[in-house]
């Protein structure tokens, strides 16, 4: 009887050995941002949760598209804000966007139009009040945090609950990404964030360089200010943003150096740019989009959208572009939610949704009209698909700042280019082999990898899971003074020894001076006095 069982025993421990992640499988917790950063995390937390793991999802009951995923728990916390409540503020922060366009920093970081920050801050508090919830992140047994820096909850829970933590992001606002990282940033050949300069930059703007990292190191506490006050709140002793980046065990940056600029990194740092596009992901089109390629003829389709937040152009603005529009042969497919502009053209369609990354993959897809969001950027550069760039705000300047020396598309003034300047931007694009080609040498770059993006992030998610941590990646910079890091100490110290040498020496000299030649100074003025 015995040899029977364990007959029939065996099977069942070869299927559960074979299960994809159930021999390593452990407890996740993930602390997501709302909006289009969600769509790309969302991918890496779906496929911890196909290969065995247990994932706990904590959101706001306020969101625009957090949402249930099948197998993943979600715990929610009230907000002391509505749904229209943040929907106002987004409104407020978009039309500004629409009017000015800061040259400065500290306008960016200080203005009254940036509240909506403020609600993104302030829902770690919220979820700190909710008792109820905390006692269960307590007894809980996670593993790791998995976050998006972008509301810092993540970096507090994870420090709250003394868990390792693992950042999925494109960027962090300010220089605190290289002290999280204690990456060295040379001001020379590093051009820093929102100023859409290349790595290769004039003497001019070197000096701009500077100025813009003096500008971060004072006026970037003021815009993390309620998020310290609040950490400090719930963990009950003083922190620093830089305090919470660095606790970060892995650094997952959805960047590839075939947009960004080369410069020094950290070994906890991972590049995953172009996760959202995955080419063998794309799915058939859908008989409206199908019938709308197959209309288009020879000349073919250019696709448009600003992304997922912008839902509403001013009008005058939106009659313009509409304008440039019909003055192209090609077919257009706007992803617009606003009001039609009524000058909209027979070549123009408006939809309110459309499946980017399958219309860019299709060989009949001419150019690409966007914002410079990282998303559309690479799904741009995984599809070899030049691009028209009307960057907004936040990263998309320096976004399109990179396509533009990479020879890969045009970029346009949103506020104050005209409807000539896109219409000559889209011929030149499609019509201008240059621009084509850049774009594909682009795109065999970046798809020429050992590793999918996606499996390499979920790799160092569960690799932090199953070391507790990643702390034989983290510098011991960390725990140096800023005198120790930049050697002042020692260059003190060696700098005394020898001034004390040289005194010592200068000492020396003067006295052997005086005994040698001094003596004989008074000797022969004693023997002059004699002879007189």
């Amino acid at each position: 009887m015995a040899p029977a069982m364990l007959m029939g025993f065996f099977p069942v421990c070869v299927c559960l050995l074979l299960t994809p992640g159930f021999a390593e499988a452990g407890k996740l917790l993930v602390v997501p941002m709302d909006g289009s950063h969600w769509f790309t995390m969302r991918s890496v937390v779906e496929k911890l949760s196909q290969r065995g793991h247990e994932i706990v999802l904590v959101i706001p009951e306020v969101s625009w598209h957090l949402s249930n995923s099948s197998n993943i728990t979600i715990k929610t916390y009230h907000t002391a804000y509505t749904l229209e409540d943040l929907n106002v503020e987004f409104r407020k922060f978009s039309d500004f966007q629409w009017k000015v366009r800061p040259q400065s920093l500290l306008p960016m970081l200080i203005s009254s139009e940036n509240t909506i920050f403020d609600y993104f801050f302030s829902r770690c508090k919220s979820l700190f009040e909710d008792k109820k919830l905390v006692k269960y992140l307590e007894e809980s047994s996670f593993e790791a945090v998995f976050l998006d820096p972008f509301d810092m909850c993540g970096l507090i829970i994870a420090k709250y609950l003394s868990l390792p933590s693992v950042i999925f992001t494109r960027g962090v606002f300010c220089h605190y990404f290289e002290e999280g990282t204690q990456s060295p940033m040379a001001l020379s050949y590093v051009p820093r964030a929102f100023l859409a300069f290349s790595d290769t930059m004039t003497f001019e703007q070197r000096v701009w360089n500077l100025i813009r990292h003096i500008e971060e190191r004072l006026f970037c506490q003021y815009f993390y200010k309620n998020v310290e006050e609040i950490a400090s709140e719930i963990l009950q002793t003083p922190v620093t943003t830089s305090e919470l980046f660095s606790q970060t065990s892995i650094w997952l940056l959805r960047n590839d150096f075939v947009l960004d600029y080369p410069r020094p990194v950290m070994p906890n740092v991972v590049f995953i740019g172009g996760i959202n596009c995955q080419k063998l992901n794309q799915k058939p089109l859908s008989e409206e989009f199908e019938a709308y390629v197959n209309a288009s003829g020879e000349h073919g389709i250019v696709i448009f959208s600003l992304g997922s937040m912008v839902s509403e152009i001013p009008e005058q603005k939106a009659m313009e572009i509409a304008d440039a529009l019909g003055k192209i042969p090609q077919t257009v497919l706007w992803r617009y939610t606003g009001t039609p502009p009524p000058n909209l053209a027979k070549n123009t369609k408006l939809v309110k949704w459309l499946p980017q990354n399958d219309l860019l993959g299709h060989p009949k897809t001419r150019a690409f009209i966007t914002h410079s969001g990282s998303h559309g950027v690479y799904e741009g550069i995984c599809n070899g698909v030049p691009m028209v760039m009307m960057p907004l705000f936040g990263d998309q300047m320096d976004n399109a700042k990179r396509m533009e020396t990479r020879g890969a598309g045009i970029t346009l003034n949103v506020l104050e280019m005209s409807s000539e300047d896109l219409e000559n931007a889209l011929k030149a694009v499609i019509n201008e082999k240059s621009y084509k080609e850049n774009i594909m040498r682009l795109s065999r770059l970046h798809k020429d990898r050992p590793i999918e993006p996606l499996d390499l992030a979920v790799f160092w998610v569960e690799f932090v899971m199953r070391h507790k941590g990643a702390s034989h990646l983290r510098p011991a910079a960390h725990d140096l003074t800023w005198y120790q890091y930049h050697s002042l100490d020692v260059i003190g110290f060696l700098l005394a020894i020898t001034l004390t040498v040289i005194f010592i020496t200068f000492k020396a000299c003067a006295f052997t001076f005086r005994k040698c030649f001094g003596k004989k100074e008074r000797v022969k003025k004693s023997h002059k006095s004699k002879t007189h």
